[in-house]
Formats: structure tokens, sequence, C-alpha cells
């Protein structure tokens, strides 16, 4: 069965990032062979406006038969508001939120992203999943490019 995993804005934009560019592309190149299904949702495409044209296109050219848009709806507000209102992250990061509260919703397997700050932090995620639970979610994997593809056989 093919992994579903949720990939925040950051992710896109590592393909043209010295730093990320590697990993980054390696895992869009498992989307690539169908190993990967890439989720992304509306909020996505709209971040994705304000990107570069050259980030904007390597979005465009991904498969779309590997790719599944998600919309965001009144449960994953809700959610997402719930992360804000526990003080999780700070109201600022509230589209950060809108992220994870998409993938914990739609079941990703993993929520994929470069935002070190308000996602990829062990202290946010204990914070994301403890509410998840209680809400009656599921945990949410969430992780880096680079982490995934350490542990990837």
């Amino acid at each position: 069965m093919k992994q579903r995993f949720y990939f925040d804005t950051s992710v896109f934009g590592g393909v043209y990032d010295v730093e990320f560019e590697e990993e980054t592309l390696q895992l869009f190149e498992r989307v690539k062979l169908g190993r990967v299904i890439c989720l992304f949702s509306d909020l996505t495409e709209t971040e994705l406006l304000n990107a570069p044209e050259n980030v904007r296109s390597f979005f465009k050219s991904l498969p779309k038969s590997q790719m599944e848009r998600l919309t965001i709806n009144s449960e994953i507000i809700e959610l997402a508001t719930k992360y804000i209102d526990e003080k999780v992250v700070g109201k600022t990061s509230f589209d950060d939120c809108l992220h994870i509260a998409t993938a914990t919703i739609n079941k990703a397997d993993i929520l994929v992203s470069w935002n070190f700050k308000h996602i990829v932090n062990v202290y946010r995620i204990r914070g994301y999943n403890s509410i998840n639970l209680r809400m009656n979610y599921s945990s949410l994997e969430i992780r880096s490019p680079k982490e995934i593809l350490e542990y990837e056989d």
C-alpha cells in the first residue's frame, strides 16, 4: 500500500533551497515513482501563489496521479483553533496549524515539513498530538524529508 504524505508548503520550496534541495528532490522522486502519494491542501495552493515561479512550476509538474488535494473545512478549522487556544503555538502560526489539522483529519501517514520552529519540533509535536488524542483523532507523525530518508530501507 502506498504511503500518503502530507507536504506542507516549505517542502515544495525546499526543491530550490541549497540547504534542503538534495533530500527534498529524493523525496519527490518517490512521489514520481508512485511510492508515495503527495497530499496537499487548498491552503498549500494559496501559499504557493506567493512562491517563486520555479517552485510553482515544479508543483504543477508533479504527476497528478500521485497527488491528492484536500480541502480545509470547519472540522479542520476547529482542530487548528484548538492548537492555538491551548498555546501549542501562537496565533501567527494558524496556517501551520491548518496544515497539521488537515493531515491529522485526513489520516496522513506523515506530515512532511522543513519548518523546524512551529512544526517539526518535538515539543510542538507532543502538543499537537496531545490535543489530537483528547479530541479522538489519531496521533500524527511529523518529520522532515531528511528524517524520512534516514530511516527508509
